[in-house]
């Protein structure tokens, strides 16, 4: 049985955990290396490594249909993750629980899956203006197809969605909601919850892309009341090409399968095929075992450490990273949303994005820089490019001090 998440704890010390992410010891030209480059892809401490490279050396072997030792080992430790990422959402059922290649995929499958159902010429989709463009572009493609109309809900100066305009694009038209949790480009904390009950007045369904929020604060499916919710493992320090679709049963056993394929099969014959049941169905082929076991134990690492204290922590890293951007003459953080998560988005009056980011990388500070896949919440913004430093809890005030001592000298050299 999975272990549930713990509960906060005062004694947390984030200067021990950071010790167990060998990559933060490196020298980056010729200097210990700041990595605030999380949004895009977070880093895995020594123990997650360690279990895939033990996959690999000793347990590797295809999973399911296997009756051989090796292959009901595999097969047991890759279950045994369905069951804690159960636990680590609090979805209801864990086959609930479907595995895909990452947040993008899950909205793929739901976007071409769900459309086959419940989605007809007329209907209206309903996205943010500030979505990463994996929860725009598959749906501009299924609307293409299917005839239906995508309708954008407007965010406000600060990158809070406008609320009563929200409340007016619903409609009975409104085939689904897919809104982002937390946005990658801004760190805007959308009001999810608060955003799902208005849509299930109308009983519209919601999908959750939750790739920015299930890093950085507990989510429990339930109490969300998401349909659908979407994440990926490669941005919660886990490894790529593994990420999680949770969705109510209700929908997922009336979806087609997204891929055909061995495994989610139940019978096939040269005249008819019928189908496995939920979550298998949507799983074809040969998984990436070794990443859905590393994912496994990226849960139980996050597990001792605790959800409630990594969000706090980075709350009062993201306070202080503010307060220092802002001392910064020249400086304009864009996205500035009451409810913020561990992004600090900016702009430098007279200097381009990607020279911060040249410059910053030769002190071995790690930042990203462009429209980060969100070029709609770039124009709203009326900006070609963001530099971004986004945050993660083996962080730590020195990094936010080395990063705006960064900038300054950035700012220097162009003066």
């Amino acid at each position: 049985m999975a272990e549930a998440a713990t509960k906060p704890k005062a004694d947390v010390d984030f200067n021990h955990i950071r010790k167990q992410f060998p990559v933060l010891t490196q020298q980056v030209n010729g200097q210990t290396l700041v990595y605030l480059d999380n949004a895009a892809s977070s880093q895995m401490p020594a123990r997650v490594a360690d279990r895939i490279h033990a996959y690999h050396r000793n347990e590797h072997a295809n999973v399911h249909r296997g009756i051989h030792t090796l292959s009901q080992k595999a097969t047991d430790a890759y279950e045994l993750t369905r069951e804690k990422v159960q636990k680590f959402i609090n979805a209801k059922h864990k086959d609930e629980i479907i595995y895909t290649t990452g947040t993008t995929d899950s909205i793929n499958l739901v976007a071409n899956s769900f459309s086959d159902r419940f989605i007809d010429e007329g209907d209206e989709i309903l996205l943010s203006e500030i979505e990463h463009h994996a929860n725009i572009v598959p749906w501009q493609m299924i609307a293409e197809r299917k005839g239906a109309n995508i309708r954008v809900i407007p965010v406000d100066d600060n990158g809070d969605i406008i609320w009563n305009r929200f409340v007016e694009l619903l409609n009975d038209n409104t085939a689904i909601l897919a809104v982002g949790h937390v946005s990658n480009a801004l760190g805007t904390v959308h009001p999810i919850k608060k955003m799902i009950t208005e849509a299930h007045k109308r009983s519209i369904p919601v999908l959750v892309d939750g790739a920015q929020a299930v890093p950085h604060a507990p989510v429990d499916v339930q109490d969300l009341n998401a349909d659908f919710y979407a994440f990926s493992a490669h941005k919660m320090c886990g490894p790529t090409g593994f990420g999680i679709l949770y969705g109510k049963k209700k929908y997922l056993d009336e979806m087609p399968p997204y891929r055909g394929g061995g495994d989610m099969i139940d019978k096939v014959s040269f005249e008819e095929t019928t189908y496995n049941i939920t979550p298998h169905k949507f799983e074809a082929g040969t998984p990436p075992i070794a990443a859905g076991i590393g994912l496994g134990e990226t849960i139980s690492f996050l597990n001792e450490i605790g959800m409630e204290n990594i969000a706090l922590y980075e709350q009062k890293l993201l306070d202080y990273g503010t307060e220092q951007l802002q001392s910064i003459d020249g400086i304009r953080i864009i996205g500035t949303a009451k409810e913020k998560a561990s992004v600090l988005s900016f702009v430098h009056d007279d200097i381009h994005a990607t020279d911060i980011g040249t410059i910053l990388d030769q002190q071995g500070i790690a930042i990203r820089t462009g429209h980060h896949c969100a070029q709609p919440t770039m124009r709203r913004f009326n900006v070609s490019a963001t530099a971004r430093a986004s945050l993660s809890f083996y962080n730590n005030e020195e990094d936010i001090d080395r990063f705006t001592e960064g900038i300054r000298k950035a700012i220097s050299i162009f003066e």
